[in-house]
């Protein structure tokens, strides 16, 4: 290759992601990120390592000793958790309200397992008792369930779960990679033994770092499975025919990289590592009822916005996520052109969605580091010249005027707790 083709540095055009993920990082995230590499085993590193797991267990509300990062994107974290969860042959349960939840069915087959699956029509959710009545029925060892499912935009409610799945002996593991920081969210409350999440969304980082934390009752499972590999074993090493099926995604081993005996089971993916540190850092620090209160508000304007322009949204409000919105596609509406115009014209990336929902919805997210009023008018002030250029009869004004509304509902509650407290 010449000098003269050689690719050009890299240079991405300004985008405002306001789809249902990735989102825009946040700076402070990126400038972490920037900071130079140590060994894997320099103090500096294992401390890093150590305040990390420390900072997750805020975040995702738990105790749990076993709370740490696995190295690739969310479904690294849900692969490493079923893989080592699940033995072949073991009966699991998936509730499936979305792509999501075939994801779940897909991963879990692949490990063998004996999969039964329930579903509700896309846009819904399941009540408790129908997932425990499943739950009678099939008697798994796990039930694995979505909790914020993006392609629906709807949250499974888990609160009754923990109890249900602890009364039958039933481990009980959900994703919530859509959901966490944005979203309430009670490992240890709620009864949940096995919890992973993403960077990408509500964490306000890049995908490549999946936080996961892990019950006592969960860390016997898996450890019960430990086989330590041959060139890093020692004497006395746990050995076993019927391994974890991943090396990679073994969790036995990871636990022991991670705590005091730091085997050698792999390479920290380090950068990531201190993306994944200053997400949990920057989330403990704003309070994480905080957070959610935030994406709460930024996805309420969001919300009564497309209603103000006259657009109908999909799926039951009653458990709608806080950072994602799925908005019909009005009728005679190219809706792949009016996303292909906001990102050339304004700059501006909203999503499409999948299986029965394909060309019908558009998924506007509020999330991250872009849960905030300006990406919200502004989203929702191009979305409607977009929409008038195509055509569609949409309220003039009505988007950024109805979301002003609940900023100004906002605002005076601000002033009257703050005049209370005075």
């Amino acid at each position: 290759m010449s000098l003269s083709s050689l690719p050009q540095p890299i240079n991405p055009p300004q985008r405002l992601l306001m789809g249902p993920g990735p989102i825009n990082a946040d700076p402070r995230v990126l400038r972490a990120m920037s900071a130079q590499l140590v060994g894997q085993y320099d103090p500096a590193m294992t401390a890093y390592m150590n305040e990390t797991m420390e900072l997750y267990r805020g975040v995702f509300k738990t105790a749990n000793e076993q709370t740490l990062v696995v190295d690739g994107t969310s479904r690294a974290g849900i692969e490493a958790a079923l893989v080592s969860l699940i033995e072949p042959g073991d009966r699991v349960l998936v509730p499936i309200f979305g792509r999501f939840g075939h994801l779940l069915r897909e991963i879990a087959e692949r490990c063998g397992a004996e999969v039964h699956v329930i579903e509700v029509p896309w846009g819904e959710v399941f009540a408790p008792e129908a997932i425990e009545a499943a739950i009678i029925e099939v008697q798994p060892a796990l039930l694995a369930v979505v909790h914020g499912d993006t392609s629906t935009t709807v949250a499974q409610p888990l609160d009754e779960l923990g109890a249900i799945c602890a009364q039958h002996g039933v481990l009980f593991y959900t994703d919530v990679t859509a959901s966490l920081g944005g979203n309430t969210i009670e490992t240890d409350a709620w009864g949940i033994d096995a919890v992973t999440a993403g960077l990408q969304k509500c964490l306000a980082g890049p995908s490549g770092s999946a936080p996961a934390t892990f019950s006592t009752k969960a860390v016997e499972r898996i450890v019960a499975r430990k086989s330590i590999e041959a060139g890093i074993r020692e004497a006395g090493d746990a050995v076993t025919a019927h391994p974890i099926r991943s090396n990679y995604f073994d969790l036995a081993m990871i636990f022991d990289y991670w705590g005091p005996k730091r085997l050698n089971h792999h390479t920290e993916a380090t950068t990531m590592l201190y993306g994944a540190r200053e997400c949990a850092r920057l989330l403990v620090d704003e309070g994480i009822e905080n957070a959610v209160e935030r994406h709460r508000l930024h996805g309420s304007a969001m919300l009564a916005g497309v209603q103000g322009l006259g657009l109908a949204v999909f799926g039951d409000l009653a458990h709608k996520m806080n950072n994602v919105v799925a908005v019909m596609i009005p009728d005679g509406v190219n809706g792949d052109a009016v996303r292909g115009e906001l990102l050339n014209d304004f700059g501006i990336e909203i999503g499409t969605s999948f299986g029965p929902l394909h060309g019908k919805v558009w998924r506007i997210g509020t999330m991250g580091y872009n849960a905030r009023r300006d990406t919200v008018l502004t989203t929702l002030a191009a979305l409607e010249a977009v929409l008038r250029r195509a055509g569609a009869s949409v309220t003039p004004g009505g988007g950024v005027g109805a979301a002003y509304e609940i900023y100004a509902d906002a605002d005076r509650a601000v002033r009257a707790s703050s005049g209370a407290g005075a």
